[in-house]
C-alpha cells in the first residue's frame, strides 16, 4: 500500500511539476510577446520622429517653391509643388486652413494685428486676414504652426 501512495504522491508532484512548468512558460511567452511588441513600438516611434525631422527640413524649400510659383506662370513648377504636396499628404502632413478663419493659438501664430474699420470690416476681428506662412499638421500633431496675420480693432 505505501508503495501506490509513493506513486500516486509522485504522479501528483510531477503532474504539479508539469503545470508550474506550463505556467512559467505561459509567463515567458507572454513577457516575451510584450517585448517584441514594445521594440517594434519603438521602433514606429523612432520612424515617425525621423520623418517629423525630415518633413520639417523640406518646409522652407516647399515655402520657397509656393512663393516662387506666386511669382511666375510656371506650370512645371505648379505640377512639382502639387506632387511635392501629394507625397507629403500620404505621409500623414496636412495644411493648416487659415483665412477667413478665427485665430486659433493652437494651430496659428499671430505675427501682426491688422487694424480693421468697424463700419466696413464688421466680424472680421479675430479672424486671420492674410497667412504669411503655411501651417501643417502631421497625423494629429502641430507640425508647424502657421503665421498670420489676425483683424484687430483700433480700441485694442
Amino acid at each position: 500500500m505505501a508503495k501506490k501512495n509513493t506513486r500516486q504522491d509522485h504522479t501528483e508532484e510531477l503532474t504539479k511539476k508539469s503545470k508550474d512548468l506550463e505556467n512559467h512558460l505561459k509567463r515567458v511567452l507572454a513577457d516575451y510577446q510584450n517585448l517584441e511588441r514594445r521594440v517594434s513600438e519603438g521602433r514606429q516611434e523612432l520612424i515617425k520622429a525621423a520623418n517629423r525631422g525630415l518633413i520639417l527640413r523640406l518646409l522652407p524649400a516647399l515655402d520657397t517653391l509656393v512663393i516662387a510659383q506666386k511669382h511666375t506662370n510656371d506650370e512645371g513648377l505648379k505640377l512639382s509643388i502639387q506632387q511635392l504636396f501629394s507625397i507629403l499628404e500620404k505621409e500623414g502632413v496636412k495644411k493648416i486652413e487659415t483665412l477667413e478663419k478665427n485665430f486659433d493659438p493652437k494651430y496659428m501664430e499671430c505675427v501682426q494685428t491688422v487694424e480693421v474699420d468697424p463700419s466696413t470690416g464688421s466680424g472680421q476681428e479675430g479672424k486671420v486676414i492674410e497667412e504669411l506662412k503655411a501651417g501643417y499638421m502631421l497625423n494629429d500633431s502641430v507640425l508647424r504652426a502657421a503665421q498670420v496675420s489676425v483683424g484687430g480693432s483700433s480700441n485694442t
